[in-house]
């Protein structure tokens, strides 16, 4: 647990639950930052019980503060189930009641003729950059297979068996892997992205990437996305949610259940 700090009184049971969780396979940086937010709030306010006054206390003064993604109070509630668990029996668990409530997103469903329009374009990208290559095959990736950005950046050059047709998620949301197959003519795009890939960067490590040949960032994708959108001649939302790369996971997800 190295680069953990905490100085309340709580952070030795906070070292072990955390130490634990990581035994357990779940070692996200999310979880650190929030509890570390709750330990230097225990300190400035002298909190040395773990009872409903000091979790409940906290979570009013995050709320103040938090957006509309709640997800952190899972993350004090499991750490008071813990403390149950291993003998303080009258650690607080956070009640249901403060559970976030349930906001339906509202993605933006991409048409067949935005679909059509938007692969057209990411063929002709006009770029120096490796994107001219790899954006169609990046975005292919994610419509056909329903992968996530991160996903298809993470992606390695040694788990694509583009022989056998087929891909490799590691350790990917959750800490779970897949294979998952992709059809002749997925394969034949993303070999026709690997070979100009292999010249201009021989010893890759991931499939996709910048110029300067390590790994391509979230922002880059949406930017990119942005640009052959644009390019197309596609027209933008004039109000709502505009489209955005896990779009066409989405699509994938409906076609699923259209079939």
């Amino acid at each position: 647990m190295s680069g953990t700090r905490f100085t309340s009184a709580f952070a030795a049971d906070l070292e072990g639950y955390l130490a634990f969780r990581q035994n357990m396979g779940c070692d996200g940086a999310s979880r650190i930052w929030y509890l570390q937010q709750f330990d230097a709030w225990c300190a400035r306010h002298s909190r040395t019980v773990f009872d409903q006054g000091t979790v409940e206390g906290w979570v009013r003064a995050r709320l103040e503060t938090s957006g509309r993604y709640r997800s952190w109070m899972s993350y004090i509630r499991d750490f008071g189930r813990w403390l149950q668990a291993t003998g303080h029996g009258d650690a607080c668990v956070l009640s249901d009641r403060w559970k976030a409530p349930f906001l339906p997103p509202r993605p933006y469903l991409l048409s067949r003729q935005e679909i059509n329009g938007f692969f057209t374009a990411a063929a002709r990208l006009d770029t120096s950059s490796p994107w001219r290559w790899q954006a169609a095959a990046f975005f292919t990736l994610m419509h056909s297979c329903g992968l996530r950005s991160g996903e298809t950046r993470a992606l390695q050059t040694a788990h694509a068996d583009l022989g056998y047709e087929h891909i490799d998620i590691v350790w990917s949301t959750g800490n779970r892997s897949r294979r998952l197959p992709v059809t002749a003519q997925v394969a034949r795009v993303l070999a026709a992205c690997d070979t100009q890939s292999r010249a201009r960067f021989p010893g890759r490590a991931n499939f996709f990437v910048p110029a300067a040949g390590n790994q391509v960032t979230g922002a880059t994708v949406a930017q990119v996305l942005a640009r052959i959108w644009d390019q197309a001649g596609l027209p933008r939302p004039l109000a709502g949610r505009q489209p955005v790369p896990c779009d066409f996971r989405h699509h994938f997800a409906c076609a699923c259940i259209e079939r």
